[in-house]
């Protein structure tokens, strides 16, 4: 397959920044979010142009870390802007139909937040829904959420987990009294989270949706984990073999069941560094296969010269490691089927 011949891409993970998020994160305190150098500059005039480079045929935007709920003591702000994003992305959508779609924002932890705005943005259009890993500290599989993933079971809905920054959850007590979670990265400073503790952020939630039994309640959800998976791929293994033998307030799964959920319910996308190691582990590791592929950007927190450099490096990876049809597929094809199912 030469270079020429790479097939068209269907981008599941990247992101926008309309004005008002940008200024709300400034506002709010989260001028360098999860400690990278500062927010990147966005427009869907730019998002379209590094689309045209590397022949993306069409985005799947979403808001990405700190997701919308930006202060833990403003709840109602959360909602507001979650409502703010979810109807600029739907407007995207109307405007460039072929282009652009949308992973809605939800005002999480805010349950009753959440789930009045799941059928409004569905009824814009939405293609599914983005969760943060965490949410104040409160982590996706945790029983509080229960309502929410519930509301989009019914729906057989598709989420999309953007990993951020870990926090330990504060008291009833602490947040009533206006305690910030505490954030739980001892590289704080040294290294920006999304170098290393966005992958460790994922693979909590990973264990934690399988051990708290979310992901055998809730068959109908379709899950697309960020980044491979993030660190959750090696320890696949350890917390399915532990929580079978050792007893504990979990839910133990078996490494079979495991696996063969992550191949009917789960999707994984190729955003960040997965050549040539990390994808190893997750297709010859965890078993697989390339129809739960899908290409991301990351774009703009991905700037555009590492979009066009780490496709570069992406099209070669798949050349050497798959067939022309499943290269076609994990660009495009699963991408496209999953979008027509939910439609």
């Amino acid at each position: 397959m030469s270079q020429e011949a790479m097939p068209t891409r269907i981008d599941v993970h990247s992101h926008y920044l309309p004005p008002f998020y940008r200024k709300a994160l400034q506002d709010k305190g989260h001028g360098n979010p999860d400690g990278m150098p500062a927010i990147p500059e966005w427009s869907p005039e730019a998002h379209l142009d590094i689309m045209s480079r590397i022949g993306i045929s069409r985005s799947i935007l979403s808001i990405s870390t700190p997701g919308v709920h930006l202060d833990h003591s403003d709840p109602e702000h959360a909602v507001q802007l979650a409502r703010q994003c979810n109807s600029y992305a739907a407007k995207l959508k109307h405007d460039h139909p072929e282009k652009f779609g949308f992973w809605a924002a939800l005002p999480l932890p805010s349950i009753e937040g959440a789930l009045d705005e799941i059928p409004q943005a569905l009824k814009e259009g939405a293609d599914g829904f983005c969760f943060m890993t965490n949410n104040h500290g409160h982590y996706l599989g945790d029983k509080t959420f229960d309502p929410v993933f519930k509301a989009l079971n019914e729906r057989k809905a598709t989420i999309f987990i953007h990993p951020t920054t870990p926090c330990m959850a504060c008291s009833a007590d602490d947040m009533a009294n206006g305690v910030p979670p505490t954030k739980a990265t001892p590289f704080s400073g040294r290294y920006p989270n999304p170098m290393l503790e966005f992958f460790f952020d994922t693979a909590r939630v990973v264990a934690n949706l399988f051990l708290s039994g979310t992901i055998s309640r809730y068959r109908d959800i379709t899950i697309i984990l960020p980044h491979l998976g993030g660190a959750s791929t090696p320890l696949l293994s350890r917390f399915s073999g532990f929580s079978t033998l050792v007893p504990g307030p979990w839910i133990g799964v078996g490494e079979d069941e495991l696996r063969e959920m992550l191949n009917e319910r789960f999707y994984f996308d190729l955003a960040g560094f997965p050549f040539p190691s990390q994808i190893v582990g997750l297709v010859m590791g965890a078993g697989v296969g390339p129809d739960r592929l899908l290409y991301g950007s990351d774009f703009p927190f991905t700037k555009a010269d590492g979009v066009v450099m780490l496709a570069d490096k992406m099209d070669q990876g798949v050349k050497e490691m798959f067939s022309e049809e499943e290269v076609k597929n994990i660009y495009g094809e699963n991408a496209r089927r999953l979008l027509e199912r939910t439609a």
